[in-house]
């Protein structure tokens, strides 16, 4: 069996400082080749990877593992990458037919190198591998390889560029305008601050949200323009309520107890009881737009948004009930209370067996779909 140990410079080191042109073959030659690096640049790795080559080579000659040995030396491009990947294959092709070697020994001393791995398994398998540890300098060399391979990355990804680069990027630039501001406006650095960091958590928030959701703002407006106005409408309603009762809890609390609400609590469940109905009402609009897009679209899920509406009115009927009950002011045991709760169990039962006649009906609508979609 004829082994080959291959040291491999894949930035071409020798070429552009000691002025060597790759492939190198034999002992003497690549001896010479360290040499010339080693006096250009003795502070070079490259130049111990030659030297450890030859040296490993002598050692397996004198162990007789193997009918031949050979070393050689590949050099490969300063630019790192795709061109100098296929200099270096080039270089090893006239390497084998010089020397046709049945197995490879690669010697290098980090990381980058080792990426060339595959080319040669491609070409003549792999005996085994020795990486040269040039006096604590492996950590330090593999570190700004990953480094640098990631950094590599992320400006080749659009995507990431936008988290990693453009998000920092837009805080700086806010806070600078900020900075720019204040000293034009002295008097105004707080709510200056307290601005631009308000717009900076709703934009990184924002981001991340949609990011983490995998919203596709384009193509939800695009395809469901009906679903987000009814969202962005019954978000509306339930704010606007919200603020209603708010500003309205002492009429609220009156007209329900009589008397104004006495601790926290109570004033908590009357706001509860008072927001309970623009609360429905801003959810049964979302639902609403839910089902005119499904019936646009001819989703037969159309079935479940239409009993989802109809159980509205059982919903609003439990806020209201359990939070009186609450408030101590009704008991079970009253006429109205079951009253309501038997309204609320026919509501239930009235929009299942509504889902159950719809989906029926809609069943042919998939036949429908298919077809178009075909």
């Amino acid at each position: 069996m004829n082994a080959l140990v291959l040291a491999i410079d894949r930035d071409d080191d020798f070429g552009e400082k000691a002025g060597v042109k790759g492939p190198v073959i034999g002992r003497e030659a690549c001896t010479n080749a360290a040499l010339k690096l080693s006096l250009a640049d003795p502070e070079d790795s490259d130049a111990n990877v030659v030297y450890a080559a030859v040296k490993l080579a002598s050692e397996l000659r004198e162990k007789g593992d193997f009918d031949e040995v050979e070393v050689a030396l590949i050099t490969g491009h300063p630019k790192v990458g795709i061109k100098s990947d296929v200099e270096l294959s080039r270089q090893l092709d006239s390497v084998l037919k010089e020397f046709p070697a049945d197995g490879v020994i690669p010697v290098t001393d980090g990381a980058e190198d080792e990426q060339i791995f595959p080319i040669i398994t491609s070409k003549v398998p792999i005996i085994s591998s020795h990486r040269v540890v040039v006096k604590q300098s492996e950590s330090i060399e593999t570190t700004y390889y990953i480094l640098y391979r990631y950094l590599r990355e992320i400006l080749s990804d659009p995507d990431a560029a936008k988290v990693v680069l453009g998000i920092p990027g837009m805080i700086l630039l806010l806070y600078g305008i900020a900075r720019l501001v204040g000293v034009w406006y002295p008097n105004s650095v707080k709510l200056v601050s307290a601005a631009v960091t308000g717009v900076i958590l709703l934009l990184v928030g924002g981001y991340f949200f949609i990011k983490g959701f995998r919203f596709n703002i384009r193509e939800v407006l695009s395809k469901q323009f009906i679903f987000v106005v009814s969202v962005v409408a019954g978000l509306l309603i339930i704010t606007g309520g919200a603020i209603n009762a708010y500003f309205s809890l002492e009429i609220y609390a009156e007209s329900i107890l009589g008397r104004l609400p006495g601790t926290p609590l109570l004033q908590v469940l009357i706001y509860i009881n008072a927001l309970g109905a623009p609360f429905v009402v801003g959810i049964s609009v979302v639902i609403l737009g839910r089902i005119v897009q499904a019936y646009l679209r001819k989703d037969v899920h159309i079935w479940y948004y239409v009993s989802a509406l109809l159980t509205m009115p059982a919903l609003w009927v439990t806020i209201d009930l359990t939070t009186r009950y609450a408030m101590a002011i009704l008991t079970f045991s009253d006429i109205n209370v079951f009253t309501k709760v038997i309204i609320a169990i026919a509501d239930i039962g009235f929009s299942i067996l509504t889902g159950m006649y719809l989906r029926g009906k809609v069943r042919g609508w998939e036949k429908l779909e298919a077809g178009a979609g075909t």
